[in-house]
C-alpha cells in the first residue's frame, strides 16, 4: 500500500541546508520511500540531483515560479 510522500519545505533556506535536511531525512527512510523537497535556492537545482545521482536515488525536478520541487525515491 503506497503512502503519501513525506515533505521537506526548504523554501527560503540557502545552500547547503536543503541538501542537509534531505540527507538526514533520507537516512531514516526505508528503500523505496518517496520524499518531496521544496526549495527556492537556485543552487538546489544542482546540489540535490547531484546528491541523488551519487547515492542512486531517483530524482525528478519540476518548478513553479521560483519554487523547485524535487520528487525523490530512495534506492
Amino acid at each position: 500500500m503506497a503512502t503519501e510522500p513525506e515533505l521537506i519545505d526548504a523554501r527560503g533556506l540557502k545552500c547547503p541546508l536543503p541538501v542537509l535536511r534531505m540527507e538526514k531525512r533520507l537516512a531514516s527512510l526505508p528503500s523505496g520511500a518517496a520524499l518531496i523537497v521544496l526549495a527556492t535556492d537556485p543552487m538546489a537545482k544542482v546540489d540535490i540531483p547531484l546528491y541523488c545521482r551519487q547515492n542512486r536515488h531517483d530524482c525528478t525536478l519540476t518548478s513553479e515560479g521560483d519554487v523547485l520541487r524535487f520528487a525523490i525515491v530512495k534506492s
